[in-house]
């Protein structure tokens, strides 16, 4: 029995972002959503390409918008979120992630980043006045979006060793920061380790079926696993102008690395 069976059912959304319907990044959504609904959960899916995801900010997100005056996107994104005036494609994305408590965003990664549309869904759906801004709670670690699991599946076309901590990419932590914790934290949801199918891009049958074992193993941990301990903003680690306090620190520890916490 894995460990979800033994919860509460759960609400999930997993966000989808790959052109081609056969792909690894589609399997791998399927199987999430089969695995998910197996242990009792229930789930939505956004499948930004099948919906054609409009990528891009623009006035049109707030179609109250004056056409004549100038677009202040924070301003006028945080008055259209907070008197009911976005568009209603991006409305149905943020009811989605309020109804959720968990979030998965499965995509490939090209150029060290999440494809643009996945990047739009972002910069569209998480607006002021609903993920950020001074209308609700502060950010990294009360947030406006606590209480939810974010779990992030990438699939990588280059070797795993390439992202290790003396791979030429980088550490895949790092790599995945902007979302992780420029995403994720900043908005009080709760980042998991992500999960990640490297040298993808020729992935034999046996490979598959191992990395469709290790991903189960990850979605029936999904509500107990622990997180990432990024560093609280109110915690006590940093300062008033939000710069980590001297010595705070593992000796030796830097670079992005300084806003982890070490495990206990």
């Amino acid at each position: 029995m894995n460990d979800t069976t033994s919860q509460q059912p759960k609400r999930i959304l997993v966000v989808s972002a790959h052109p081609e319907p056969r792909s690894l990044n589609a399997a791998l959504t399927g199987f999430a959503v089969e695995n998910l609904r197996t242990a009792g959960h229930e789930v939505r899916v956004s499948d930004l390409y099948a919906m054609k995801w409009k990528a891009t900010v623009d006035a049109d997100d707030f179609p109250e918008h004056a056409e004549a005056g100038r677009l202040h996107v924070m301003a006028d994104s945080e008055r259209a979120t907070l008197g009911d005036g976005l568009s209603p494609d991006i409305a149905a994305e943020q009811e989605k992630v309020r109804w959720s408590d968990a979030v998965v965003l499965q995509f490939p990664m090209w150029w060290f980043s999440a494809p643009a549309i996945l990047k739009g869904w972002i910069d569209r759906v998480f607006t002021s006045g609903f993920a950020y801004g001074p209308a609700v709670p502060p950010p990294y670690g009360e947030g406006s979006l606590g209480q939810r699991r974010a779990l992030v599946s990438v699939t990588v076309g280059a070797r795993e060793s390439a992202f290790s901590d003396r791979g030429i990419h980088g550490s895949l932590a790092d790599v995945l920061h902007p979302i992780q914790h420029g995403l994720f934290w900043f908005t009080g949801m709760t980042p998991l380790e992500p999960f990640a199918v490297y040298s993808s891009n020729d992935l034999p049958d046996d490979r598959f079926a191992t990395a469709r074992q290790e991903y189960a193993r990850r979605l029936d941990t999904l509500f107990t696993a622990e997180p990432v301990p990024f560093r609280p903003l109110a915690g006590g680690d940093y300062d008033h102008d939000m710069r980590l306090l001297p010595g705070v620190e593992t000796p030796g520890t830097s670079g992005l690395g300084l806003h982890v916490r070490t495990r206990a």
